[in-house]
């Protein structure tokens, strides 16, 4: 059977080394309007004889509006690069004629007091068609050139009835900005006479490659929290349509086949119910007919999971949905040689409409199981014993609000508190806080969002196995299992505003406990105010009271001027509040000119980027301090690192990664000098066995043991020992440097890794360190948990005149994870005073 499936590969791929006919990829049961042009006709070349841009594509789409009565276009977002992102409606004009009115029915599944009534027998059955969140998975953009003409081309019956059945939505490239970087590469890297040497620059992307969008994100690890402006106007649409079926083209290693869903059973989560896998295998038969038509392999139930709720085939089976993902073998260019043969573009291409034209078959055959389906889904209620979740009333409002737009963009229903509440000991003030009650039609989302899950089927895990919302957001949440009294509904979700409370030309204060509050610190400082940092507490006078200062509270020199107009200005853009003192003198704790207020300064930093370096680990960084908090961050690869004068730097940081390229001697050299270097993860590993760091990294454990096994258990028992994506808690010092700004005395910790820091012995230089007792939610393995317990999470040191702060783990984890941001930020803004001696790092 392999040898079989072989030769159907090579044979399929070797006629379309060259350029291919229409007819390659199109269906030939049908006829086509002349008047509307093909791909070729319009771009002046074949779908896969070059890779489209974004700006080819669009133009494509708009003509295809412009000349069909079965298109609409709409723009539902730009990207960080200003490039448009579209949605295309597609179905029969007496559809379109009444588009809002089918919205508005098909909306109805979910309420189960009004769905009862619909006759879905009578209602079409609403599809997502999503192309290439990956921008170097170009074949799914691509055929979408060729499905979106059969669309708007195709003549007879059978299309005639499937657009009078169905409401097609098609996202036809939901990167623009990393297709656009992936088609430029290799354009401009193709010979007229194909190349398929895998040697070949075609198929070697510069760092960080097209996958990635602007800012190196995975945008298919986003379709939950929603960071970045492509996945929020994206499901913006997804919740105003709520598509039956939604389907996620991609492409695998170019060794492999064409894989489609369902998964690894023992790998779905718990949450999605079986009726959702068995819709699914039931869809799967019509892409097996369709694959065995054109004579491709393809395989299913392997490799892939359903598990995180973060990934756009996964997020569709908690709303009701079936998500289905295509993973399309790669040619990474226009002709590649594999294990497998020749792969050519375009049979990667025909490969993807195949599946794109059997998902519309499955749609319009199922159409009223996939409709009930929805419809029952949100007719379930919960059983859960938890009956709503209560949170807020931390010092921080900024991320309480920001978890509010998160539960709110997922079209969950959140209320203030009717009352105050005391849950499990946690008081909750009805001012501050909120309450998401399981009775709605997203419970399934929200168990999914707030759960402590930490036993699993099975120990693989394709992404994370955890990603609880509380924890992600450091804010104090509490399970209510009796009555909670709601208050009114959140329907605007108004920032929280800062304020300035008096006027001084002395000194103000603002506490650091504001996720804003580096961008107000920043700011100030770039317009040349003088700033301290108090490293113990106090109480002040402010307006003829006395007020409490925490550690890390930040004081403005004034010196004579009243800057009330700017901090009236920062307190309503961040939300941080300002106290104004007309004297230096404190009732308690330190003075104003205590040397115990340690002067700030202004960082200047410096992110080694390049190839070697973890382009998700870095680009979290560049997006925190460029999108958030405003600072200007150069990066630059190893290469030049290693020839530039780094003095002008105030701090070096290291992400995840590799860098077995960068002198030692130079970053040993820029530390000794004065300079802080941040290194995180692999960056922290690397400064150890270079020796820069006194530091010890714990050798990690393997599963392997003495015992024989079978072959075929390998992939198991290694896997197992993966620590994908887990909670972990962690002891916190607030008196550090690292830790101003939280004030409790454990902090929720994200782990992605297998690196496990030794104790120091020093009792100073390990502001977090994991609890005795530490797994919260996810996956680990006992071996890893044993090294985990009581391990140092971060540590900082003196090294000449400058600091090391080395972190085992990533603290801007996929731009979602607030909850420990401030920890990267402290070590920009404090890291110079941290055992600065007498005066602090006072120049």
């Amino acid at each position: 059977m392999k040898k079989t499936l072989l030769l159907l590969f090579i044979i399929a791929n070797v006629y379309t080394y060259g350029q291919v006919a229409d007819r390659y990829y199109l269906p030939q049961d049908v006829t086509y309007d002349p008047k509307i042009p093909t791909p070729k006709q319009f771009l002046g070349y074949q779908v896969g004889e070059q890779h489209v841009t974004p700006y080819e594509q669009y133009a494509y789409m708009r003509e295809l509006t412009r000349l069909s009565d079965r298109f609409k276009v709409e723009v539902y977002g730009k990207t960080f690069e200003n490039r448009e992102l579209l949605l295309l409606t597609v179905t029969s004009p007496k559809n379109h004629a009444q588009i809002e009115q089918i919205k508005a029915e098909h909306q109805k599944l979910v309420n189960p007091s009004q769905s009862g009534g619909l006759d879905v027998k009578k209602m079409p059955v609403v599809v997502w068609m999503g192309y290439s969140v990956h921008g170097n998975e170009a074949s799914g953009t691509n055929s979408n050139l060729m499905s979106a003409y059969y669309l708007a081309a195709a003549q007879g019956a059978g299309i005639d009835s499937l657009l009078n059945e169905a409401i097609i939505l098609i996202d036809p490239c939901i990167n623009a900005d990393g297709g656009n970087r992936f088609a430029t590469w290799v354009d401009i890297n193709r010979s007229t006479t194909l190349v398929s040497d895998i040697n070949s620059r075609e198929f070697s992307e510069t760092w960080p490659g097209g996958r990635t969008n602007h800012y190196w994100f995975d945008l298919n690890r986003d379709w939950l929290y929603q960071q970045m402006p492509e996945s929020k106007g994206r499901l913006v649409k997804f919740y105003e349509w709520r598509p039956n079926i939604l389907t996620d083209h991609h492409e695998m290693g170019s060794a492999s086949s064409f894989f489609f869903q369902p998964g690894i059973p023992a790998r779905t989560h718990p949450l999605t119910p079986k009726s959702n896998i068995e819709l699914t295998a039931k869809i799967g038969k019509f892409h097996a007919a369709g694959l065995d038509k054109i004579n491709s392999a393809y395989y299913t139930q392997e490799n892939y999971d359903d598990f995180y709720y973060g990934k756009g085939s996964t997020l569709p089976d908690v709303n009701g949905s079936i998500g289905i993902l295509f993973e399309q073998a790669s040619s990474r260019g226009h002709l590649q040689e594999t294990a497998n043969g020749l792969l050519s573009f375009p049979f990667t291409i025909r490969n993807q409409v195949s599946a794109t034209m059997s998902t519309l078959k499955a749609a319009r055959a199922m159409r009223v199981e996939l409709l009930e389906h929805m419809r029952n889904f949100y007719k379930e209620n919960s059983t859960d014993a938890v009956k709503t979740y209560v949170f807020g009333g931390s010092k921080d409002a900024v991320k309480t609000w920001e978890m509010v737009n998160m539960l709110k963009r997922n079209q969950i229903d959140v209320y203030k508190l009717g009352k105050d509440e005391t849950i499990d000991g946690q008081s909750f003030d009805k001012n501050t806080s909120y309450a998401v009650p399981m009775n709605q039609p997203q419970h399934r989302l929200i168990k999914s969002m707030f759960e402590k899950r930490t036993k699993f089927e099975d120990s693989l895990f394709y992404d994370i196995s955890a990603w609880s919302l509380q924890y992600c957001m450091n804010t104090p949440t509490a399970e209510a299992k009796g009555n909670v009294s709601l208050g009114e509904k959140v329907s605007v979700n108004e920032f929280p505003k800062g304020k300035v409370v008096g006027n001084s030309t002395y000194a103000y204060f603002f506490e650091w406990n504001s996720y804003y509050a580096p961008r107000t610190a920043y700011e100030l400082l770039k317009k040349g105010y003088t700033l301290k940092v108090a490293v113990e507490p106090l109480t002040a006078i402010v307006v003829g009271k006395e007020q409490k200062f925490d550690y890390g509270t930040i004081q403005i020199v004034c010196n004579g001027n009243d800057p009330s107009e700017l901090l009236k200005t920062l307190a309503e853009r961040d939300g941080v509040d300002f106290y104004a003192t007309a004297t230096g003198l404190t009732p308690n704790g330190i003075d104003l000119g205590s040397e115990k207020f340690r002067r700030l300064k202004q960082p200047k930093v410096l992110m080694i980027a390049g190839p070697g370096v973890n382009a998700n680990d870095a680009g979290e960084i560049w997006h925190l301090l460029d999108q958030r908090i405003n600072i200007p961050l150069t990066f630059s690869d190893i290469e030049t690192v290693n020839r530039v004068n780094l003095d002008k730097y105030t701090h070096i940081v290291m992400a995840g990664g590799g860098y077995n390229n960068l002198s030692d001697e130079k970053i040993k050299r820029f530390v000794q000098g004065g300079g802080v270097l941040v290194a995180m993860t692999e960056g922290a590993e690397w400064a150890a066995n270079k020796k820069i760091a006194s530091i010890s990294v714990k050798t990690r454990p393997n599963n392997d043991g003495n015992e024989k096994r079978p072959y075929v258990l390998q992939e198991k028992f290694s896997g197992a020992m993966e620590t994908a994506g887990t909670i972990f808690e962690a002891k916190i010092d607030p008196t550090h440097p690292i830790c101003f700004g939280y004030t409790q005395d454990k902090l929720a910790l994200f782990k992605d890794n297998n690196i496990f820091f030794e104790d120091t012995k020093n009792p100073y230089n390990t502001p977090l360190i994991f609890t005795n007792n530490p797994l919260i939610a996810g996956y680990v393995h006992p071996k890893n948990e044993a090294l985990i317990k009581n391990s140092p999470a971060v540590i900082t040191q003196n090294l000449g005149a400058g600091k090391l702060i080395l972190m085992s783990e990533n603290p801007n984890f996929r731009a979602f994870w607030y909850g420990t941001n401030k920890l990267f930020l402290n070590s920009l803004f404090f890291g110079h005073i941290i055992g600065g001696g007498r005066f602090g790092g006072e120049e």
